[in-house]
């Protein structure tokens, strides 16, 4: 696509002996975009995107003045056509994107169209790090073991991504074992300046040239804000809208409000990036930044390493924000020339960002924000969060005090903290409160040489003086990348981390996506048998219900450093700030302090381990894989040949009678409630990504297979069978459908006749029945992961509205592009205000016809007793775009017609 160019700003940037094209920020404001060097430099990206891909029809000269015209309110309700330069994915969520894009090819077939259409047309880069169990851990053999049981398990999906790398252009896949993809995108993928050959016009002829932009990418792991770190703009989007992109699909966004996040001063000695995070995120969530931009700037930011942002923009969707940026400065030129990037690639980012007055100095004026917080960094104090929310900060020295608050309001177990029970087998006991897995884990921190050495230095100062994890604790490493694993080894810090049992057990991400494996036998049935809340320290940065372990209900967010501590504590229920750890081999107390290395110890162990040689070689043959990869065989052409008999990889229905036009949406007519949910109902509690349940519908299914409940693996390793994953939507064993109050689990009532039975069960009798359906939801309605399956799960169950009170951002979306409609109450109502208690019929019009983005339609709601009430709703589409996708049933639907037309 060649840029209309409205604003005469294509010029020339020389580096060295290369040129490049590019599009001026400081020309095109010279030409009528008056102001914009004010804008904050995330919106400055965006411009630049709009400036290289004005085409007149998804991006036109008014949407480019109204990125200038945004600087009079700092805010603006224009919808743009966002193009980001490519996209990533792990395994979890980009299996079934696959999966869609191999039955697109079989659907185009039937359509008479070229399956050869269907293919990214922007770089993609798949990196299978969610596999990997912790099933194995506390020797030097858990590494290895946990491997082999992971090609064991996946060997059908491993085939299926194999085929995808060689049927597929534009398309790279990542192996297992090799790291994290945020931390393989942080470290290798992202150049934060992207080259691609393209179209210019020159005295208006269109003319060959290499363009140089910022690089920009869309994930489908919602940590994908990760890289923003690295002054590279990203977020999380679902599985649906990432293959859209992939296609060559904008996508459509609101220019979004910038909150401003000024840092200043330095963190004190013995505070780690991790308690910033958690004290930004709790700032933040208060604020209240969902559907925003958030901007780091101010005189602390230059202080910080390009780790340090990273662990901060790793945490935008806790934070609800929709990314959390840095700009590039002196820093991030060093990060990139440290990580072994390119020299030209390095000099390209420096001079580029100069030339478009988007390199941070001090001397560099703030931005226009549209709201500003402010943080001095000297305030920071050591921390943790949870029992069950990534923002809900506890100070280290308040944990005591606050798990036991925990103990009476959120487990409801008031005068439980003393109790203990024997360990069958075992010469202790367990209590409330004993900290059972203490995981280092996730691309939070795991990213981070800072906290990693901190955590190996904690290990080898506690070894020295004979201190020891607990028995009753599960500990785990799973570093975010081989390089981590190769300075910690290098540096001798691994053997002190073995010592504590945290031996390497995987490369990916393990505990915090709840591949935190089973606890030991005998502890599970002390918790169980007991009724015990059990917890867990990880180094995460998801800790809802349900998601670490099905045994573990109080889940605690914190440092690496701080997990190899209360693996020595073993209990939520010690003080570490005033009570010793233990006894030395001489009896003497031993204290937090006492274990915990300064700032200048651990800057030092940096210089020496983290080097420019270890990313070169861990990087070199990213692609080649480990000898159970290479071992792995493929057959298949174009289109995919699907295996019947496959319980991972199966063939969806959404194309199944699609035709070349779309039928238009009907009217919803006395639809049944399916379920009705309070606030914060997480895309965990829609769509689990944890262990299957051998009662679950989904169980049941696998064991009709003669799938064995030990081989059942998980929900996020089947999300290549839809018939797996619509058993599992709204199965999490602790969600609460307030139809069936005081129960924990997926049931529901069926009505008319008042039978409970499983979520599942119910729907595929409503659809026997030719009964739609509706859901009622609280406040965030799909908060966490930017989980496809949990809109996917929605619509194959037949649910045609959720009706919240408000949506997260990327499950709102990824409902659109599913084809089932959100719905908002107005300010002030809620199912609670209306009295429902699920056995109400809900009738919406308007529906069909001339339905337009967020009007309001009337939902007819009869109750039980025959009496009616009629409800204001707002139609959450929210652009053209979504409305064209939800018209035609989804976003996939909405391709292929125009791929196949």
């Amino acid at each position: 696509m060649t840029s209309l160019d409205s604003f005469n700003c294509c010029r020339t940037l020389k580096v060295g002996t290369k040129s490049y094209a590019y599009y001026s920020l400081p020309v095109a404001e010279k030409n009528g975009l008056k102001g914009i060097s004010k804008l904050p430099f995330s919106m400055k990206v965006l411009l630049e995107n709009l400036l290289r891909n004005e085409d007149g029809r998804t991006v036109t000269k008014d949407d480019i003045l109204a990125v200038a015209a945004w600087l009079k309110k700092k805010s603006s309700d224009r919808e743009i056509a966002f193009r980001p330069a490519r996209v990533l994915m792990q395994d979890f969520t980009g299996v079934p994107a696959v999966v869609d894009l191999a039955a697109m090819r079989d659907a185009m077939t039937v359509l008479g169209g070229d399956p050869k259409k269907i293919n990214p047309l922007v770089p993609v880069d798949l990196v299978i790090d969610h596999s990997v169990i912790v099933n194995y851990f506390g020797d030097n053999a858990a590494f290895k073991k946990n491997v082999e049981e992971e090609y064991k398990q996946n060997q059908e999906r491993y085939r299926f991504l194999k085929w995808a790398q060689k049927a597929f252009d534009n398309f790279r896949v990542v192996p297992p074992g090799t790291g994290i993809c945020h931390q393989v995108n942080l470290e290798y993928l992202s150049q934060t300046v992207w080259t691609a050959k393209g179209k210019i016009m020159v005295g208006g002829k269109a003319k060959n040239a290499e363009i140089a932009y910022p690089d920009t990418l869309v994930g489908t792991d919602s940590h994908t804000t990760m890289v923003n770190g690295l002054a590279v703009l990203g977020w999380g989007v679902g599985g649906i809208e990432a293959e859209a992109a992939m296609l060559g699909q904008p996508l459509s966004m609101l220019l979004p409000e910038v909150i401003g996040f000024k840092l200043t001063g330095k963190l004190k000695e013995g505070v780690t990036a991790t308690d910033l995070v958690l004290t930004v995120t709790e700032m933040l969530r208060k604020r209240g930044v969902v559907g925003k931009f958030v901007e780091f700037f101010g005189p602390g930011v230059l202080d910080l390493a390009i780790a340090d942002r990273a662990t901060i923009g790793n945490m935008a969707p806790e934070y609800g924000a929709t990314c959390g940026f840095f700009p590039v400065d002196a820093e991030t030129v060093k990060f990139l020339r440290d990580t072994g990037r390119k020299e030209d690639r390095v000099k390209l980012v420096a001079a580029y960002a100069k030339a478009q007055g988007m390199f941070l100095t001090a001397k560099t004026a703030d931005p226009a924000f549209t709201d500003v917080l402010k943080l001095d960094l000297g305030k920071v104090e050591p921390s943790l969060a949870g029992p069950k929310r990534p923002q809900d900060r506890v100070a280290l020295k308040a944990v005591k005090t606050e798990f036991s608050n925990a103990m009476d309001k959120e487990f409801k177990k008031p005068g439980e903290l003393d109790t203990r029970v024997p360990v069958e087998g075992r010469s202790h006991d367990l209590g409330n409160g004993d900290v059972v897995i203490a995981a280092i884990t996730s691309c939070t921190n795991t990213s981070n040489p800072s906290v990693m050495i901190g955590a190996g230095l904690v290990a080898r100062k506690a070894a020295a003086l004979g201190l020891q994890a607990k028995p009753w604790v599960k500990t785990s490493l799973a570093p975010g990348s081989q390089v981590v694993g190769e300075y910690l080894a290098a540096s001798g810090l691994q053997k002190d981390l073995d010592k504590l049992g945290f031996n390497l057990v995987g490369y990916g991400c393990t505990t915090c996506i709840g591949n935190s494996g089973p606890l030991p036998e005998e502890i599970s049935k002390a918790i169980n048998g007991n009724d015990l809340v059990a917890a867990a320290v990880l180094s995460g940065n998801r800790n809802f219900e349900g998601r670490v372990n099905p045994d573990v209900r109080a889940n605690y967010l914190a440092s690496p450093p701080l997990v190899v501590a209360y693996a020595i504590a073993g209990s939520m229920q010690v003080d570490m700030v005033k009570t010793p750890l233990g006894t030395d081999k001489q009896g003497k107390k031993v204290f937090l302090k006492d274990i915990w290395p300064t700032a200048k110890e651990i800057a030092s162990f940096i210089r020496r381990n983290v080097t420019k040689k270890l990313f070169a070689k861990k990087y070199a043959n990213v692609f080649k894989g480990d000898a159970n990869w290479r071992k792995i065989t493929v057959t298949g052409g174009l289109t995919y040949a699907w295996d019947s008999g496959s319980t991972y990889v199966q063939d969806p229905p959404y194309f199944v009678g699609m035709q070349p036009r779309p039928t238009p949406p009907t009217d919803i007519i006395n639809a049944r409630v399916m379920g009705l949910f309070l606030d914060s109902i997480t895309t965990d509690h829609i769509s689990p990504a944890g262990s299957i349940k051998l009662n679950s519908p989904a169980g049941k299914y696998l064991v009709e297979h003669h799938v064995k409940p030990i081989d059942f693996n998980q929900y996020g390793t089947r999300r290549g069978n839809h018939e797996v994953m619509m058993r599992g939507t709204f199965a999490n064993i602790r969600i609460k459908n307030q139809m069936v109050p005081g129960v924990e689990g997926g049931v529901t009532i069926h009505y008319p006749d008042k039978e409970q039975m499983p979520i599942y069960d119910a729907a595929m009798r409503y659809k026997q029945e030719k009964v739609p359906l509706v859901i009622f939801a609280g406040k965030e309605y799909g908060t966490g992961s930017s989980r496809d399956w949990a809109a996917k799960g929605t619509v194959l169950l037949g649910v045609r509205a959720v009706i919240a009170q408000s949506f997260e951002r990327i499950h709102r979306s990824n409902l659109v592009g599913m084809g089932v409609l959100p719905l908002v109450f107005e300010e002030g109502t809620s199912w609670q205000t209306l009295g429902l208690n699920g056995s109400e019929q809900v009738t919406i019009r308007g529906i069909e016809g001339d339905l337009r983005p967020r009007q309001t339609l009337t939902a007819e709601i009869e109750m039980a007793d025959g009496t009616k009430k009629e409800v204001p709703l707002i139609c959450r589409i929210d652009t053209l775009d979504e409305l064209e996708y939800f018209k035609n049933g989804g976003i996939l639907q909405y391709v292929l017609r125009q791929l196949a037309a």
